[in-house]
């Protein structure tokens, strides 16, 4: 099987485009960093630098191809409008228009759980429950592509989409770095009762998906599907986890939520005009995915796809921290 990995240069894209060589399908790899597309190379994928946000691009990428998974994308709640407006909806328009014209059977385009909002009572979130207003940039962008994605159907495109869970694992860049910077100047506490339970999805378990979406028959076409690991867990344990993994203190004290979430309003409103625009340490974000419960519902995927996590968020800390300590140059991690 011939497919096409976008953003196979980034965290997600690398991984799956490393698991779908290792599973033997042909992949072709695009993405902006020549670096990490020479490393794909030597392993046997062919290779396209280049931005899909160029048209042409991206239609040269998908001419050939059985199958797209479409991982390029802006993750994360820091960005201009314009940016994400490119990263996440112009490329996924791109894609689209190259999967129609190229003639691939199937487009597997990779959103966010990031499109949801938090329900009262920690209950689990299907995929049908939207709210009527997305807060985020990320969560519009995301929920337009998908818009976008599924309406290639008329077509004859078969289509899937996966929202996965904040995902954890070796490269990640968008959260836990900044939470272990904090952490090592002594800067972050416990915050609420320490008890909030969200779901995360290891980089293996979503490579296990994706592959998935890409064999999956007739009846799982034209679906949403949420991917987690399936066990929700105290958000502050798996963090003083990765605390000891890295040989820093656990937190212990705890520290009201509202001054926290009132203190990253500000800094990110301060930050907005600051020279170059730098993100903040936290942002009302974080502060809320870091002390509300977040649970996905992943039956849709166990039925249709036959999804079975394996890979757990412990396996995930251990290959986070140990990508995070062969960056360090201080010694501080080791």
């Amino acid at each position: 099987m011939n497919i096409l990995v976008t953003g196979a240069t980034g965290f997600i894209g690398a991984s799956f485009a490393h698991a779908a060589l290792g599973q033997g399908l042909a992949v072709r790899a695009s993405g902006r960093r020549g670096e990490r597309l020479a490393a794909l190379a030597r392993l046997g994928a062919e290779v396209i630098e280049g931005d899909l946000a160029d048209p042409d691009l991206a239609r040269r990428a998908c001419q050939g191809m059985e199958v797209v998974v479409h991982c390029a994308g802006l993750g994360g709640h820091w960005g201009r409008a314009p940016a994400f407006e490119l990263a996440n909806l112009t490329t996924t328009e791109n894609v689209v228009e190259g999967c129609i014209k190229g003639q691939v059977r199937r487009l597997v385009y990779l959103s966010s759980a990031q499109v949801y909002e938090r329900p009262a009572g920690g209950q689990a979130v299907r995929e049908d429950q939207l709210p009527a207003r997305r807060r985020s940039l990320q969560a519009q962008t995301r929920f337009r592509a998908e818009q976008r994605v599924f309406g290639a159907e008329e077509f004859g495109l078969q289509v899937l989409a996966l929202r996965p869970a904040p995902v954890v694992g070796e490269g990640e860049s968008q959260l836990w770095p900044r939470l272990f910077g904090l952490c090592a100047r002594s800067r972050l506490h416990i915050l609420g009762n320490g008890l909030n339970r969200v779901d995360f999805t290891t980089l293996a378990n979503l490579d296990h998906a994706l592959l998935a979406a890409i064999h999956a028959g007739d009846d799982a076409l034209g679906r949403v599907y949420n991917i987690a690991n399936g066990t929700p867990l105290p958000f502050w344990d798996v963090l003083n986890y990765g605390l000891r993994q890295l040989q820093l203190p656990p937190l212990r004290s705890y520290r009201r939520v509202a001054p926290a979430r009132l203190m990253a309003g500000l800094s990110a409103c301060v930050r907005e005009y600051w020279p170059g625009h730098p993100q903040p340490p936290l942002l009302p974000a974080d502060i809320t995915w870091m002390t509300e419960d977040f649970i996905l519902d992943i039956g849709r995927a166990r039925h249709y796809l036959g999804y079975q996590p394996h890979a757990s968020i412990w396996a995930g800390m251990d290959a986070l921290c140990r990508g995070w300590r062969a960056q360090d140059t201080s010694g501080k991690y080791r």
